[in-house]
């Protein structure tokens, strides 16, 4: 019966517990250790979606325009013939609604941008709620793509907006610049990574708020390099202001992006975008304390 079953299935999960020895006090304790204290309020995560198939078609001699993908407009697709896989605007659906559902986003310490396979750089807005269904994203990224501009009915600021180019440009400066791949021989936890990054910006805040004592420190450990070493400790100060992601939103295929400093694959196997997006908020959320 059901009752019987639920019954098993709670005993199983009672004796897994045991065979593995993990509680809730485990789990707590282990989001305690992740937790760094000292990053300044002023740190952000911020997350580029490269790639994303977001594109408008014409269907028909009087119809409107629709956003294309590999269901709907799968003739389209063959008589100009592009492959379907470049035809997947719901990897970036999944990816928004991973980042921009999440207490990381909430708190105020994420910030995202969408670039597409067209070349077109979207401002993503903290505040938005991306609809839930894929046909009314699809009619929202139509109304942006024609508009340039969505404005929510109660505010005066842009929800989306279409801005220039560059990405870089919109980056805090001397930020650290992050491309996640599977195509790269370093791989690292995501939980780790989330802690060194953020263990760098306490260390720098700390520098900032009081300079004279890690020069005094720097110069009994036998520094005093006089300005160099006073403007590579400043650039040390800004870097870790914030750290940017680069996340692949297509189906498959490198994201080719020139202006980032590392790469960094997060598994020993392919993950989905909206997949890395949920690991890179998760990680966060641990380090910073936001529940």
């Amino acid at each position: 019966t059901a009752g019987r079953a639920e019954a098993n299935l709670m005993a199983e999960t009672a004796e897994r517990g045991s065979l593995t020895g993990k509680t809730q006090d485990d789990e707590d304790s282990f989001r305690r250790a992740c937790v760094v204290r000292g990053v300044p309020d002023t740190f952000r995560v911020f997350v580029v979606l490269e790639e994303a198939n977001l594109e408008t078609v014409k269907v028909g001699k009087d119809g409107g325009f629709q956003l294309l993908n590999a269901d709907d407009h799968q003739g389209i697709l063959a008589r100009t013939k592009r492959d379907p896989a470049h035809a997947r605007p719901d990897i970036a659906h999944q990816c928004l609604l991973t980042l921009l559902d999440s207490p990381l986003n909430k708190a105020g310490r994420l910030k995202v941008f969408v670039r597409t396979r067209k070349n077109v750089l979207i401002d993503v807005h903290p505040h938005i709620r991306i609809p839930r269904t894929f046909r009314r994203f699809a009619g929202l990224i139509v109304e942006l793509l024609q508009k340039l501009k969505i404005r929510a009915t109660n505010s005066p600021d842009p929800l989306l907006k279409v801005v220039a180019n560059p990405v870089t440009t919109h980056l805090p400066a001397g930020c650290r610049r992050v491309l996640m791949t599977y195509n790269c021989e370093r791989v690292e936890n995501m939980q780790s990574h989330a802690i060194s990054v953020a263990r760098a910006a306490a260390a720098a805040a700390a520098e900032t708020a009081h300079p004279a004592a890690s020069s005094s420190a720097a110069t009994a450990n036998g520094g005093g390099g006089g300005d160099d070493d006073d403007a590579k400790r400043g650039e040390q100060r800004g870097a870790p202001t914030a750290v940017v992601y680069v996340v692949g939103a297509m189906a498959h295929g490198k994201v080719d992006a020139d202006w980032v400093d590392e790469q960094l694959s997060v598994s020993h196997y392919p993950l989905s975008g909206a997949n890395v997006c949920a690991k890179i908020v998760q990680a966060y959320e641990n380090v910073l304390d936001v529940l």
